[in-house]
């Protein structure tokens, strides 16, 4: 039953969480309804059972009370990252959210994420990102050994593995303050393309040099690595220890360290 008013859950015992306490037989989801940021939330009280993650109440929302809500999502097991979506304030894959993880006592409120243009309802205007990363120089390759084919140490093939990882689900980019809050979409590049950039500069068979764009046109030094990108992504990747930071250090060698511009004086001569 829908309502544009908070409605209480049904309190009855149905299935228990892996902690033992009893899960109810239905839960109440405060779903942001509208379009380009009009609109405001309405309330589905609807069945829930164990196992089930917030798609899943989603889809059952859809095919019950509301056929014309909107919301993306293809795999529904973590990997395209369609799915992306504001959880009770969070950013997450509402594929991979365990309605056994939220508390179904009180209301859970389902939004879109907040970082990117609102099309309607849970759906939003990713394309930003995907011009942004046409702006980075594409892997290039250096050329073979004398034999036709290329070496590097196992060691650094696995450090860049990481960050391939990423299913581009923008998590990082909706949660990162410096485009959620202060909106500078059009001087930062956010986490998400920053580790695409590690990734291209880690690799020793990449002969390119990004570190000037990531200093003038990328501005790395908008990201003040709170970590809350990190904390959110579904892969768990670490975007700020082995990405942001290593790329921060190698800018400042390259552009603020006197004795290393020395160095580099004397290297050329």
């Amino acid at each position: 039953m829908a309502s544009a008013t908070q409605s209480a859950p049904n309190p009855a015992a149905g299935s228990t969480t892996a902690g033992g306490a009893a899960q109810p037989r239905s839960a109440t989801f405060r779903i942001w309804r509208g379009n380009d940021n009009q609109g405001g939330y309405v309330d589905f009280t609807t069945e829930v059972q164990e196992g089930m993650v917030v798609l899943d109440a989603v889809h059952h929302i859809q095919a019950t009370e509301a056929p014309d809500l909107a919301v993306r999502w293809n795999c529904k097991a973590g990997k395209c990252g369609s799915c992306s979506a504001e959880i009770n304030g969070m950013p997450k894959l509402m594929c991979m959210t365990r309605l056994n993880s939220l508390d179904l006592t009180q209301p859970v409120t389902i939004e879109p994420m907040r970082t990117f243009p609102h099309v309607k309802d849970l759906v939003t205007d990713v394309s930003w990102n995907y011009r942004t990363k046409e702006r980075i120089a594409p892997f290039q390759p250096k050329p073979p050994e004398a034999d036709g084919t290329w070496r590097e140490s196992q060691s650094d093939v696995d450090r860049p593995q990481e960050f391939r990882k990423c299913i581009e689900c923008f998590l990082c980019q909706d949660v990162c303050h410096v485009l959620r809050e202060h909106h500078m979409h059009d001087q930062f590049i956010g986490p998400r393309f920053l580790i695409h950039i590690a990734q291209l500069e880690m690799n020793p068979l990449d002969e390119g040099d990004r570190l000037k764009e990531l200093k003038d046109d990328f501005n790395i030094g908008y990201c003040n690595i709170t970590k809350c990108c990190t904390k959110v992504c579904p892969e768990g990747i670490h975007i700020t220890d082995n990405g942001i930071i290593p790329l921060k250090e190698r800018v400042v060698d390259r552009f603020y360290d006197p004795l290393g511009g020395l160095w580099r004086g004397r290297k050329k001569k």
